[in-house]
This record gives structure tokens, sequence and C-alpha cells, in this order.
């Protein structure tokens, strides 16, 4: 007999994942080209041929025994230098190897440092609306996940709400923006407000909140729109990062935390995520697409697709009558 626990998830399976597998019955049936999924978020925009190209180099010209065997479980040195050097010519910051745990995927990254931080009845806030596994990845370590309702009139975060939200026992936040499933922007100022009400808290619980940031959408942003980097406005972030959107790779399931030197317990921090990844049983993020991915810190998808769609689904759905926030980033709409 399985568990208490999974019987209850197999009977609320995700509605999402349910509607993808319909979406495959149908389109045996009735063809590929006559069934629209807009169930999971799948990329539509092939990887960059640098994806192949690196892949091919790499079997071509490195140690198979290195390239598919074990590493340290934060991820190849090499590979987590690459990535926190190209980290700080984006943001204007100074990470190195030191900072970058390889994950398995965003998700993976999520797991990671929930299991790092949470104690059983530990709080864990987060932003309606959001995505539907932040519920499941805190109950994973008997965590309670506290809802903040959304602001409607543009899905920047409640922050009245959230500021009454916090308690003794708040332990994270769990962030995400651009946003799933709005595609909202979290705006500096919004930022910037968060961060200071997250100081004032801590200092008032005598405890540590880390904020952590949930970022697979961070270079799906249109007209121009900046996406702070959180670890420039509160010591105390996480950064979960996943190359399944910058690169079009979800199924590779490749990714990477950053956790800053300031961060409270930042030793036993980086500690405790080695160890979380190992007995997780991820072990380590997938060797090839790790080398793969270092090689293509510089290369990106065709973002433009991606926004004609948003201009086109706008457009049409305000021209029916619908009510949307237009969004600034990812590729969903939440329509009213």
């Amino acid at each position: 007999m399985i568990s208490d626990k999974m019987k209850t998830l197999v009977k609320t399976s995700s509605a999402i994942r349910a509607m993808f597998e319909e979406g495959k019955r149908l389109a045996d049936i009735y063809g590929a080209d006559n069934v629209y999924d807009f169930s999971l978020g799948n990329p539509s925009v092939e990887p960059p041929t640098e994806i192949k190209d690196a892949i091919i180099d790499i079997l071509n010209e490195e140690d198979p025994g290195m390239i598919h065997g074990y590493m340290n479980n934060s991820g190849y040195e090499d590979v987590r230098e690459s990535i926190a050097l190209s980290i700080n010519k984006k943001y204007d910051t100074d990470f190195s190897a030191a900072n970058i745990v390889m994950s398995v995927g965003a998700a993976g990254g999520l797991n990671v440092i929930l299991k790092c931080l949470i104690n059983p009845d530990d709080e864990v806030i987060t932003f309606a609306p959001y995505f539907g596994e932040y519920r499941n990845y805190v109950s994973n370590y008997d965590g309670v996940l506290v809802t903040v309702k959304p602001n409607t009139e543009n899905f920047q975060p409640n922050l009245k709400e959230f500021e009454e939200k916090i308690t003794g026992r708040t332990k994270a936040v769990i962030i995400n923006s651009p946003n799933n499933p709005t595609g909202v922007v979290y705006s500096e100022d919004t930022i910037i407000r968060l961060a200071d009400i997250l100081n004032r808290k801590q200092h008032e619980y005598n405890t540590t909140i880390y904020l952590i940031s949930d970022e697979p959408y961070r270079e799906l942003a249109y007209d121009n729109v900046d996406v702070p980097y959180l670890t420039k406005y509160y010591k105390n972030t996480v950064i979960g990062y996943s190359f399944s959107k910058s690169l079009s790779l979800p199924g590779e399931r490749i990714g990477y935390l950053v956790i800053p030197d300031e961060a409270d317990d930042y030793e036993n921090l980086i500690s405790a995520a080695n160890v979380a990844t190992r007995i997780l049983g991820f072990v380590n993020a997938p060797s090839l697409i790790q080398r793969a991915v270092a090689r293509c810190l510089d290369a990106k998808v065709d973002v433009e697709i991606y926004n004609k769609n948003r201009e086109l689904m706008y457009n049409s759905l305000l021209s029916y009558g619908y009510e949307c926030v237009k969004p600034q980033g990812a590729f969903y709409l939440f329509v009213k």
C-alpha cells in the first residue's frame, strides 16, 4: 500500500499534467496539427544551434570518463566557475564557483534549498497566483505553504498582506519573476519594498528569512523591461535558475542555485545543499548537459517569436472582450 501522503497526491494529481496527457491522446486520434496544447510550459522555440554543436564537440574532444562520470555533488568546478563569471558580467556581482550548486532544473534546485531550510511546520510564503507545484515542494519537507492573495489590478505582490502573513515560523519566501502564470515582472520598487519588509521582520523576530527566487523565465522579458537581480537587494537571497526556457532544454533538467557569501549561515547552507543534492537522489546534475551549457552561456533562443505570440494572443483576447494584464515576460497570459 502506498503512503497516506501519496494517496492524497495521486487523487489530486496536477490538472495541468492531466490536460497534457489528454492532449497527447487526442493528438494520436486527430493529428497533432488539429490539437492545440496550452497545458505544460513546453518551449515552442528550438534550442540554439550552439547547444547541438557543443554536445558534439564535447563527445568528440573530452575524456569519456569525465563526461559520463561522477563529480562533486555541486557539479563540475569549471562549469560552476564559468556560470559565476557569466552572472558577474551580466549583473555586476562577485560570485565564484563556491557560490554555485548545479541542480536538476529549477525544480530540483528548489527542493534542495527547501530541504536545507525547512523543519516540520515551518512556513514558506508565496504570492498567488503561483506555480502549483510549490505547495508539493514545501509539503515534501513537512512545511506549510502560506499564500498571499493577489493584487488583481496589476499582479504586483500584495505587500500589505504579505507583511501581515509573516510570523516567527516564516523560514522562506518564494517569488517567481517573470511570473508563471501572469507573465508579470516584479518591478525594482516592488523588490526594494519587499526587501525592506523582510529586513524589518527578521529584526522583529530575531530570525533569518530566506528569499528564494525561482527564475526559469529570466531571459524571456519583453519591451526592454528590467528584471532585477535579487541578490543585489536582499542579502539572504537564494537564486534558483533553469536553462529550460532560456535555451529550450526543459527535458535535460539542468539549472543551478546561487547562494551568496553574505547570506546568513552561508558555509552551512552550501554544505547542506551539497548533501541535499545527494540524499534526495539527484547525486549531481546531469553531467553531459552541464558541460554543454557552460559553452553556451552567451547563447539564447529567439525571444521575438514569443513576443509575436504574446502580442497576437493579448490583442486578440482584448478584442473578444476578455480582461488580461499584458505580460512583460514568460509565455503565459492570465485571463479573467
